[in-house]
């Protein structure tokens, strides 16, 4: 998912800045892209393992994404509230530590086997990265000329887009055992060895998170012991006028947030159900999977730099149309087809759907004035269909009998709404009475 700013929320305090450098701060704030990002593809590798290692059926196994997406919807307000109150480097550290606890919660999960303590510990994670989204984003924006924010948040992004392929191959290495049994299989097992085997497999999951927490935790201290500045002089945006719910009278704005919801949701079931669908549609094993969901994460962020490029010869609402048109039909040949070019079809969605989140979010708040900050809460807090999305999906398959190709129908029937976004919801209009 990419990154969004709603804006600077001020400014530096220059007297703070009297021979200290930015670097180091900078280089902390980057880290952040690059944890928050290392958390989100993870999920994509824990949706196929834990429903192996817990034995669930597909609905059951998307409540890894209604944990995490749920708890940023949860978190919107009560983060902005955290950052107001204690202060972005306060915020900040607050996130890293939830994030922390959350990951710990995976070691009982995995050791009783109990897939609701795996839910409660992505939940707190969930909170904790909506925590470090809220204070890290306007504050990579603010961390030196005002007239280089955008680039130093794009930069900032780009370790978010690193994570897209340095998360499936940590999953790849350490948490995928390439060991599958069918039901007969398994049936046929004493229930000792069966048991344990699926101890087994959710054990791989101790290591990389155990890990991942002392890292968050070494983040954290730095933190504390480093000597941030402080972000002073509330903007004019924050003190302007603006409605939360009166915002939604901008027809355009109220477009982007149903597009906005699809999008999210199409963009999680095609990473949630991407290993799955590799190993269904094109044979493949969960190894040999984790490399294409690898080289997705590539294509995903070489999306973005080919999606800036094009945006320099052709307006944002059809670039935006022309990549959902394909996105269609890439779906739709994913579900219909059979062999490698399945897989190759889902990589070439996440080329397609690089751009689409920022794209959507610029398009909604454009010409909103005084409602451009309440818009933007409405922008995020869409980011829930990550959570509700993928859900369908995984109800399709399951009474499809577990047919993964046609779940797909779902994402499709998502880029097909983005298509209408981009063809005529985003156009601005007279306000709703």
């Amino acid at each position: 998912m990419a990154n969004i700013s709603t804006g600077a929320q001020g400014t530096i305090d220059e007297s703070q800045l009297k021979g200290k450098s930015l670097l180091l701060p900078f280089i902390l704030i980057c880290s952040l892209f690059f944890l928050w990002g290392i958390a989100h593809n993870l999920d994509s590798i824990l949706i196929p393992h834990l429903k192996k290692a817990c034995q669930l059926n597909n609905r059951q196994s998307t409540y890894i994404d209604m944990a995490v997406f749920f708890a940023y919807f949860v978190m919107a307000i009560p983060a902005g509230m955290l950052l107001k109150r204690f202060g972005y480097k306060n915020s900040i550290i607050i996130g890293l530590v939830l994030f922390a606890c959350g990951a710990l919660i995976f070691v009982p999960a995995a050791n009783t086997l109990e897939y609701g303590l795996f839910i409660g510990g992505l939940f707190i994670i969930g909170c904790g990265l909506a925590t470090l989204e809220t204070a890290a984003n306007p504050y990579a924006s603010v961390l030196g000329d005002p007239a280089k924010s955008t680039f130093r948040l794009n930069l900032a992004a780009s370790f978010n887009g690193l994570a897209a392929i340095a998360g499936p191959l940590i999953g790849k290495l350490f948490i995928l055992s390439g060991k599958e049994y069918t039901k007969d299989q398994m049936a046929a097992m004493t229930d000792t060895n069966r048991l344990s085997y699926l101890m087994g497999e959710a054990s791989a999951v101790k290591l990389p998170y155990i890990i991942l927490a002392c890292i968050l935790i070494a983040v954290a201290i730095l933190f504390y012991f480093s000597n941030l500045p402080e972000i002073k002089n509330i903007s004019k945006e924050e003190t302007a006028g603006g409605n939360f719910f009166g915002a939604l009278k901008h027809r355009h704005l109220s477009w982007s947030v149903v597009a906005q919801f699809f999008y999210v949701g199409a963009q999680v079931c095609v990473t949630s159900f991407f290993i799955r669908m590799a190993k269904q549609g094109a044979g493949f094993d969960e190894k040999t999977a984790a490399d294409y969901l690898i080289a997705y994460g590539l294509l995903f962020t070489g999306g973005r730099f080919a999606g800036t490029f094009f945006l320099r010869f052709i307006t944002s609402n059809k670039l935006l149309a022309i990549y959902a048109v394909i996105s269609v039909v890439l779906c739709a040949v994913a579900i219909l087809g059979k062999g490698a070019y399945v897989v190759y079809c889902l990589g070439a969605i996440g080329f397609f759907m690089s751009i689409m989140f920022p794209t959507i979010f610029a398009l909604g708040i454009d010409g909103i004035g005084d409602d451009t900050k309440p818009g933007s809460s409405w922008l995020v807090m869409s980011i829930v269909g990550g959570a509700v999305i993928p859900y369908i999906m995984a109800t399709v398959i399951d009474f499809s009998g577990d047919n993964i190709q046609k779940g797909y129908i779902i994402p499709l029937i998502c880029f097909i709404v983005i298509l209408y976004f981009g063809i005529s919801g985003y156009k601005i209009k007279k306000t709703i009475a």
